[in-house]
């Protein structure tokens, strides 16, 4: 047995740990229904609260932290934040149509691009001068340049547990949750304070603010103009999810300096493939909404899976830096979208 047998396999997807043991339904039962009720427990506080709901489920989901050290949990813990995070990902894919992206225009788009790009290589740089590494740096500077939670917990799966351990991306999780929520009552107020025209605070929000729930709640906060223009170019930074990890998957170098040679994953063809289809219209609004519903769900208890197995001794000796990170980061982000919504709009 390697010395990585014992370590949390949430984010194993190319097996560069110990591979998970063959596992019933009976096994799974335990921890899934734990994740379960945790993220049933996080949907009603969401709701009566109008707290965000991946927040509360990693809170829920640290409170009961304590019963992931219980050995019947881990196999249903392991499914819920490995497997159903994947299919969360996969369903995403029917929030896009390839219409919404081309009707922001080329430019528009591409600034959209760069802003990520810039906000992705930004954390890295951070985190490396913080001496927390690369791997860390593309977690956190990817969740606050795409889609908030979603993307770290995809980026986590991509990078694997030895390169993005648990307690990390349980940290990101909490990080990125809170700025998220600051960030969709602090943003519209600042673009009112700027006296920024509907298209310009659409943008500048739909391309900052990490969450898509945040993003499009800060929109029409704004305006209805502006939470139309938010949800496409939010939709458009969640769409950019599938390439980035590809490029992460495809470039990211081992600690050995060589290239891990990881292949497509196929929960981003999945991705590709869900949102082309919804482009054709041959998916009924009932069935994209149903599709929407279930990405969320699935997210959401793959999040409160990962609080309950994360190290807590190892998240609380990180640290501020790593949230220093975040914070920076999303400045980086603002600053751009503001610049973009200026300019453009």
């Amino acid at each position: 047995m390697t010395r990585y047998a014992s370590v949390p396999l949430a984010a194993d997807l190319y097996n560069d740990l110990e591979p998970s043991p063959k596992s019933s339904w009976r096994d799974l039962l335990p921890g899934l229904t734990v994740a379960v009720l945790a993220t049933m427990a996080a949907a009603f506080v969401a709701d009566h609260y109008g707290a965000p709901l991946t927040l509360m489920a990693l809170l829920i989901g640290l409170a009961l932290n304590f019963i992931g050290a219980d050995p019947r949990m881990g196999p249903g813990l392991g499914f819920a934040s490995k497997t159903l995070l994947r299919l969360g990902i996969v369903l995403a894919g029917a929030r896009i149509t390839v219409g919404q992206i081309i009707d922001l225009g080329p430019l528009t788009l591409l600034a959209v691009l760069v802003i990520l790009l810039a906000t992705l290589g930004a954390g890295i740089a951070f985190a490396r001068a913080a001496g927390l590494g690369s791997a860390f740096g593309t977690l956190a500077g990817g969740a606050v340049a795409i889609c908030g939670a979603s993307a770290a917990m995809a980026l986590a799966t991509t990078l694997g547990e030895r390169r993005a351990n648990q307690a990390q991306l349980a940290l990101v999780l909490v990080g990125i949750s809170a700025a998220s929520a600051a960030a969709m009552f602090l943003y519209p107020i600042l673009a009112h304070q700027l006296g920024l025209n509907d298209r310009q605070a659409g943008f500048m929000l739909g391309a900052s603010i990490h969450d898509v729930a945040q993003a499009i709640g800060a929109g029409y906060s704004f305006s209805d103009e502006a939470g139309q223009v938010a949800a496409i170019v939010k939709l458009t930074r969640v769409a950019l999810l599938a390439p980035v990890l590809a490029l992460v998957a495809a470039f990211f170098r081992s600690e050995d300096g060589k290239k891990t040679g990881i292949p497509l994953p196929w929960f981003v063809v999945g991705f590709f493939v869900f949102a082309g289809i919804n482009s054709l219209g041959v998916i009924p609004t009932m069935v994209s909404n149903g599709a929407q519903d279930v990405a969320t769900a699935c997210l959401a208890c793959a999040v409160a899976a990962t609080g309950i197995r994360a190290p807590m001794s190892s998240l609380l000796e990180t640290g501020f830096k790593p949230l220093l990170v975040i914070i920076l980061a999303s400045l980086v982000a603002l600053a751009l979208s503001l610049g973009g919504a200026l300019i453009l709009l």
